[in-house]
């Protein structure tokens, strides 16, 4: 199109078209950003009203009870992070592992693409089927504890796997070409090169996912559900086969409760478990940012 094209009344047009329709986009973005912090800053101002009042020392470090005035978050708090810690030290190394083995090692054949499809369908899976999956395995097989944060983190760990080694081999894939090819051209074997090179450059990515599975695991009750730990439990786990409740779990049970007095009690381990879910988080982005290499 010519220069006298372009001061045209229909090129005049089209360009105007065009810079409605970004706007029109703008709009929208903008608008679907506020709709999404309007509703959660109505959700923290409820919750905040309501259980603001109960966040005492009393409440932070107790244990379940039948009476509300003295019931606590601290025995599902500990619960919850000895089932983040198992499922942490399980999910994160072996899918890690699983995602450069298939990335960087594994032959292309139809055996590895039904193992990269099995995993992609895994990812979808709801989760009560693997608290099926874990009541089947780990309770009726190999008889471990019931209620107990074991249990509880190897079930876990089977549902945010699949997460882990996606996040990890589209990481992997996103290192350049060349960092593999400098590396092999100054004599470093395959492992070095993998673990040296490729690895640290993918770490970020390979978190991110890493936080996308546990913040998925730690609201979760359905799996929870069918492993028992909806038991009442009216002392902390001392260890990881004792029994033991979460907390997304104590406040589905606090919030069934007849007694209105318990509803503050809801409210406040709602607070609770955000105020873990951002500190989890939170260390994550950190360590993601920390390990951050630009090229």
């Amino acid at each position: 199109m010519s220069k006298l094209d372009w001061h045209s009344p229909e090129a005049a047009k089209r360009l105007n078209k065009r810079h409605a329709s970004e706007r029109r986009f703008k709009f929208l973005g903008m608008g679907a950003v506020i709709l999404s912090l309007g509703f959660l800053a109505f959700l923290m101002i409820i919750m905040l009203k309501d259980g603001l009042g109960g966040l005492d020392w009393r409440f932070l470090s107790g244990s379940d009870s039948t009476d509300a005035s003295v019931a606590g978050v601290w025995g599902a708090a500990k619960g919850s992070l000895l089932t983040m810690g198992v499922t942490l030290l399980l999910s994160f190394p072996m899918g890690v592992l699983a995602a450069i083995y298939l990335e960087e090692f594994a032959p292309r054949s139809r055996w590895i693409e039904w193992v990269e499809v099995s995993i992609n369908n895994l990812a979808a899976v709801p989760s009560i089927i693997f608290g099926l999956l874990g009541l089947a395995v780990f309770i009726n097989t190999f008889h471990m504890p019931r209620s107990s944060p074991l249990v509880g983190g190897l079930t876990l760990a089977l549902m945010t796997m699949p997460v882990i080694v996606i996040s990890g081999r589209n990481a992997i894939k996103a290192v350049p070409p060349s960092i593999r090819d400098a590396a092999l051209a100054v004599g470093a074997s395959r492992v070095q090169t993998v673990f040296h090179h490729v690895l640290p450059l993918a770490l970020p990515g390979i978190l991110t996912g890493t936080i996308i599975g546990m913040a998925r695991a730690l609201g979760e009750t359905a799996p929870l559900l069918m492993i028992g730990m909806r038991a009442f439990v009216a002392t902390p786990p001392d260890g990881l086969t004792s029994p033991s409740s979460v907390l997304p779990m104590q406040i589905f049970l606090w919030s069934d409760e007849i007694d209105k007095a318990f509803v503050r009690n809801t409210s406040a381990a709602i607070i609770v478990l955000l105020v873990f879910l951002l500190a989890m988080n939170g260390i994550a982005i950190y360590l993601r940012n920390k390990f951050e290499v630009r090229w």
